[in-house]
């Protein structure tokens, strides 16, 4: 056991002493979730509004056709846009032009007020698709919004004729309109926390910042590798096994420094993630850390067989980047494998960065419990298994008598 530990200091002291290993663990990792941040809104405060825009004209100006207004743009569902406005052609135009943000328009005609409030039929210009389900959406809350005010103008004329100066026109139409606002039977729709959550952060620092964290803890497996073939080219490796030092306590000596590396690395990004970007992390800290040494066990363990393949240092930086870009690429660390098809994500999961990335989303993201995470770590511990078992045959630990 001594010798093992002699081993990962030794290593530990090689590693720390190096800028290039500080660079990939911490200043690229931190620098690349700041950029991606960024770049897909991850420091944007702004609450983007999902209500589809529509051009608005009010050619009638009656205190009827601003009700009319006031209830339109209290929908959750469409948006006025009347910054455009001017006449019925240039919302024509608008709605015409693809490159503009304006799905239909609503034309209020002269003459509006005066028909609801004689009780005729007051029709309004509707400019859209009503083939497309934009355009069909539009049209019905266009007329849920008008039925509305038609149904109250014409509860307070009869509420007027009926009850005469214990119901004025005015009293009897706020009333009428104001009830709408609280039917006697509704619908509410709720979504989970978690999912809101997951849909809004899904391209933001949620995602990017375990991301790189886990595709530049395997760019970081470079100078681990380098260490293991500096010491083969050196000779220092064969002295070292003509000792009674086992082959497998060199195996598991480097394999520890590498492993306490990276596990140290994903601690100081875990709290960097906490404390500045806002990831939930420590909702559940057990669970994070578990995912955590269970990545650290795999990607140490996948370090430990590229430095036992690795014939030369071109060879190390060969081995180490093409895994952490196929392997993060194909993992989701780039671009979440959520909005992905069932295949690839099926795909994606051959790769053990898919499963570090389900373990800590699973956590800060889906507000998912501790067992949510016992499945990833179980497939990174196997994977960490699977590459430990291929770097031992390699050196031939099972040769050794």
């Amino acid at each position: 056991m001594i010798r093992i530990f002699d081993i990962t200091l030794k290593d530990l002291l090689q590693l720390t002493r190096d800028f290039k290993t500080f660079m990939f663990l911490l200043l690229m990792p931190v620098a690349f979730t700041l950029l991606f941040g960024y770049a897909f809104g991850g420091f944007s405060n702004d609450e983007s509004d999902s209500r589809l825009p529509v051009g608005y004209l009010d050619e009638d100006g009656s205190w009827l056709s601003q009700e009319l207004h006031g209830l339109l743009a209290d929908s959750e569902v469409i948006r006025l846009d009347e910054d455009d406005a001017r006449s019925p052609s240039d919302l024509e135009n608008l709605v015409a032009d693809e490159t503009r943000s304006v799905a239909a328009a609503i034309i209020v005609p002269t003459g509006y007020g005066k028909a609801t409030l004689a009780g005729k039929t007051a029709r309004l210009t509707l400019i859209a698709d009503t083939a497309a389900s934009t355009g069909t959406t539009i049209q019905a809350e266009t007329l849920a919004a008008a039925n509305r005010l038609d149904s109250a103008v014409r509860t307070a004329i009869i509420m007027e004729e009926m009850a005469g100066d214990r119901a004025p026109f005015d009293y009897a139409f706020e009333r009428a309109l104001s009830a709408w606002e609280q039917p006697p039977i509704a619908v509410a729709e709720t979504t989970s926390t978690a999912i809101k959550q997951a849909d809004n952060r899904v391209m933001s620092l949620a995602h990017t910042s375990p991301g790189m964290m886990l595709q530049f803890a395997i760019a970081g497996l470079l100078t681990s590798a380098q260490i293991i073939v500096t010491e083969r080219k050196s000779r220092a490796l064969q002295r070292l096994l003509t000792t009674a030092t086992r082959r497998v306590h060199i195996l598991l000596g480097h394999y520890l420094a590498i492993f306490i590396l990276i596990f140290a690395q994903f601690i100081l990004l875990i709290t960097f993630g906490q404390l500045i970007l806002k990831v939930d992390y420590l909702r559940l800290p057990g669970a994070t850390l578990l995912v955590a040494f269970s990545a650290a066990l795999c990607i140490g363990a996948m370090g430990l067989l590229i430095g036992i393949l690795a014939r030369s240092e071109e060879q190390a930086v060969i081995f180490s980047l093409i895994p952490m870009f196929v392997l993060s690429g194909l993992g989701g660390a780039w671009v979440p494998l959520e909005v992905t098809g069932a295949t690839f994500q099926a795909i994606g999961h051959l790769s053990p960065v898919a499963w570090a990335m389900d373990g800590f989303k699973n956590i800060s993201v889906r507000g998912f419990g501790l067992e949510s995470v016992l499945l990833p770590a179980g497939a990174l511990a196997g994977y960490a298994g699977l590459f430990f078992a291929l770097a031992a045959w390699r050196l031939g630990v099972s040769e050794e008598k």
